[in-house]
């Protein structure tokens, strides 16, 4: 018998993280950061139920923060084992680990000098380098070949066209005997940039996303729905302002334009990437082609469907300054995608007070950010201690959400040869993890189980 703890993404999308205990072997799937309301982000700061130098591996699904943003805790607290992912996500990780260090340090800097923290000296999650540490004990494994891990345990990754690199992961005895496989986060059919998700190995326990649950997305044309909002905004005199997550949205975004461009049915604004973790991870998606979908692969090691007439990539905090104070209509995508930090908030101060503008949101919101306030229908948002009133349109596209709704979660359900005995939902807020337990039970008949942070269940392995 084993058993399964949900340490993360439980009745809530953050701080993924589940500890599987089998055999003597201590086991964690995925360490990310909690984010959004303030009790959640709290919990970023706990020490871990077990000391980190007691557990024999970690297998990371894919990069995203809330998948991987507390590794760096988990390895200047004492960790020494090796993290499992593709290589896809090690080179992404490479990235936005380092890059999430010195905003830790920055920000408990910032805090210091103004004295706003409650803790004296405030103190940074993890450092730069801790997380440089971090990406020392990644070791890389191939799409589904199956690896021996640890002594006795063997994992087999498969391609879930989430992100690239992303992965769910199916984990069993290596002499056999029953499976359990770990969801990850899971993509889409029919989209561009990434290929569908691969059909689901067959499991006996199964933890699936659930994050867009309770809805089907809108079953729009993309490029039509953004060509109308851009050109409204563009005849206002206005910008267009998009929270992207640096790592996936933003190359989706940019590549519509693209596509819009190319066919006549947009005329090239200046179009303005201002995130330098964008600008990075465009470089590893190129390196990366063959990852991707074929509509996007140009085998020169330079992806130009990425690039727009009169794109602009900007590094330097200077050219940020100076693409926040230029006028005319524009088109800029800058991190973070729900508005908690980063460089697009100095964007929104300064756009979202002006009618003529658009702040156009590409991914899901999570309770307690500046994004799910926008879209909720704020009328202010604080930003960098000042209110800001909001005047400018609010817009959103979740048909460019990177997550399967709840009729793509089932379409791939459907893929199994043989039910699971039993189905864990994570990674999703309740009403819409009870929508889909609720689908699932209806669709096909199967034993569903939604847990609660920090529940323990008996798994028999």
């Amino acid at each position: 018998m084993a058993s399964l703890t949900f340490l993360g993404a439980a009745r809530t999308v953050t701080g993924s993280k589940y500890l599987l205990q089998a055999d003597g072997r201590h086991i964690l799937v995925d360490c990310g950061q909690f984010q959004g309301l303030k009790e959640l982000r709290h919990r970023n700061w706990a020490a871990f139920p077990m000391h980190p130098a007691a557990l024999d591996a970690v297998l990371l699904t894919h990069a995203h923060i809330d998948h991987s943003g507390l590794l760096p805790r988990l390895v200047a607290n004492g960790f020494h084992g090796r993290i499992f992912c593709t290589s896809g996500t090690a080179a992404l990780c490479s990235l936005v680990l380092p890059d999430a260090g010195r905003l830790q340090e920055e920000d408990a800097r910032f805090a210091n000098r103004q004295r706003f923290s409650r803790h004296t000296p405030a103190l940074p999650l993890f450092t730069e380098a801790d997380a440089l540490a971090t990406l020392k004990r990644l070791e890389i494994v191939s799409y589904d070949t199956p690896i021996e891990f640890v002594p006795g345990w063997t994992a087999e990754f498969t391609n879930a066209g989430h992100l690239l690199g992303s992965a769910y992961i199916r984990v069993s005895r290596t002499t056999g005997g029953r499976r359990l496989l770990f969801g990850g986060d899971l993509g889409r059919y029919s989209r561009p940039v990434l290929p569908d998700p691969m059909p689901a190995p067959d499991a006996d326990v199964l933890l699936l996303e659930s994050t867009y649950g309770d809805r089907v997305h809108p079953d729009a044309d993309d490029a039509t729905a953004l060509e109308q909002l851009i050109e409204e905004t563009a005849a206002r005199g206005g910008r267009v302002i998009v929270p992207a997550f640096a790592v996936g949205r933003a190359e989706e975004v940019l590549y519509w334009i693209k596509r819009l461009e190319d066919s006549g049915r947009l005329t090239p604004l200046p179009v303005y990437l201002d995130s330098p973790m964008a600008v990075e991870a465009l470089a590893f998606y190129a390196r990366h082609e063959i990852e991707l979908d074929s509509d996007v692969r140009s085998g020169t090691g330079e992806i130009s469907a990425f690039s727009p007439k009169r794109f602009r990539a900007i590094s330097s905090a200077r050219d940020s300054r100076d693409a926040v104070a230029s006028h005319g209509p524009a088109i800029v995508i800058a991190a973070s995608g729900m508005a908690t930090g980063g460089r697009v908030l100095h964007h929104l101060s300064a756009c979202l007070p002006d009618a003529r503008n658009t702040v156009l949101f590409v991914g899901f919101q999570a309770p307690g950010t500046r994004g799910r306030l926008l879209v909720d229908g704020g009328k202010a948002v604080k930003i960098h201690g000042e209110l800001v009133p909001v005047a400018a349109t609010i817009a959103r596209l979740d048909s460019m959400s990177a997550h399967a709704d709840s009729s793509e979660i089932v379409r791939w359900l459907g893929t199994f040869h043989r039910p699971p005995e039993r189905t864990y939902l994570v990674h999703g807020e309740p009403v819409a993890q009870n929508a889909l337990k609720n689908t699932i039970e209806r669709t096909f008949g199967w034993s569903v189980h939604v847990p609660a942070y920090g529940e323990r269940v008996e798994v028999s392995l």
